[in-house]
């Protein structure tokens, strides 16, 4: 049966079976899929009406025992992990299942409160705070006991001990990263009168020296090959292709890519509206080629249905805005298609950079267009014109 008009849903979860199958649709669902979701649901209405249950025993545990019991029951055949997640969303959008809520320990207890202080009292965006807690709490969870969350005692040794620990793991950025977190931690212990004295000072700086390296780029050959790797036949192929476009040409990041919306691109100027770190909003000029691959996109590949506002959203039902993980991950895919090894989004940032100044361009107008707040920033794209740097070495005379 393939026909979800044909599928009847009876039992407790009856009332929601029409607007279900209207929501089914409307995020963009098939016809055929729609028709296994709902079977799926009466399925389940079933088995609740069995036991005497209604929507608002959808706990966790009692649909893994309804995926065991479909499961032993050979009904369908695969277990319904996957299967019923579109189901539990729309019951819980409506108010007829219960929200899943976390089992918070002492070290998630903790930190929603200190996310709470770095969002009102510092004034951190959001994705700043989840990056800050996600960086204390391997921390943090090294200090749980038996009788909880311990931090009375914590000294500079334990300070330097973890900081050590992180620098054989990880990457001089992320331990740099890890104590820029660290530091606002103790911080926050010493506000809140958790510890007697600030122990910020304890944090051992990482040596993590800027403008080290060397930038790493794409060449033109290698561009085009990514480029190519797109399916301009496809949706998916017509989509990642205005990804790329944006991320080679404009020097975007991979978050500004994911937010942008509809709405910030102005077609009759000829420019869009970057959301960049801080909530800050930019205009830079659309050039006509990255407006032409867009426009395609938009005009044959965006999914109808997609739930929201943002110009890049998946190609599979729910069609939901894709995510800065999601932009780099489809960078990593094409670089693999085009033969180039895995690459990342922001390597195609420093590629737009070194191609502005091979072409001619100056450091304060490469600076402009990727919005640096601090000249030091785009002095280490300098290092890339070898040609310029050859007229400032020094000559060496060999005696």
């Amino acid at each position: 049966m393939r026909d979800p008009a044909l599928v009847q849903v009876l039992g407790p979860l009856a009332p929601f079976a029409e607007g279900f199958r209207a929501w089914l649709e409307l995020v963009g669902y098939a016809q055929g899929s729609r028709a296994v979701h709902l079977r799926l649901m009466a399925q389940l209405s079933g088995w609740l009406g069995e036991r005497g249950l209604d929507s608002s025993a959808l706990s966790p545990a009692v649909m893994d025992e309804f995926d065991a019991h479909r499961r032993d029951g050979h009904q369908g055949g695969r277990p319904v992990r996957r299967c019923r997640s579109p189901l539990l969303e729309y019951l819980r959008e409506v108010g007829a299942a219960p929200c899943v809520q976390r089992v918070a320990g002492p070290v998630e207890t903790f930190l929603v409160a200190y996310g709470i202080y770095l969002s009102q009292e510092r004034g951190l965006a959001a994705g700043t705070v989840q990056r800050h807690t996600d960086a204390v709490r391997p921390f943090l969870t090294a200090r749980v006991g038996a009788a909880g969350l311990d931090l009375t005692g914590l000294a500079g040794a334990d300070i330097v001990a973890f900081m050590l620990a992180q620098s054989v793991s990880a990457a001089p950025a992320t331990v740099q990263r890890t104590g820029t977190a660290l530091r606002s931690l103790l911080g926050f212990l010493h506000v809140q009168g958790v510890i007697d004295s600030s122990l910020v000072g304890a944090v051992p700086a990482a040596a993590n020296w800027k403008l080290a390296g060397l930038v790493r780029y794409l060449t033109g050959e290698q561009v085009a090959a990514l480029l190519a790797s797109c399916d301009q036949g496809t949706s998916v192929g017509r989509r990642d292709l205005a990804v790329l476009t944006l991320l080679v040409r404009l020097g975007l990041r991979a978050g500004e890519v994911a937010g942008l919306r509809l709405e910030d691109i102005d077609w009759r100027r000829g420019e869009i509206t970057v959301r960049g770190k801080g909530d800050r909003r930019e205009r830079l000029p659309l050039p006509s080629d990255v407006g032409e691959v867009v426009v395609a996109y938009l005009n044959t590949s965006r999914p109808g249905a997609a739930r929201g506002r943002e110009v890049f959203a998946g190609t599979r039902a729910p069609h939901r805005a894709l995510t800065r993980g999601a932009v780099s991950q489809l960078v990593a895919r094409a670089s693999t298609r085009a033969g180039l090894g895995t690459i990342f989004a922001h390597r195609l940032r420093h590629t737009a950079a070194t191609a502005m100044l091979q072409a001619g361009g100056s450091l304060d107008e490469v600076g402009q267009v990727l919005r640096h707040r601090n000249t030091l920033t785009t002095a280490g794209y300098a290092k890339v014109d070898h040609e310029r740097l050859r007229t400032v070495a020094r000559a060496w005379v060999v005696a």
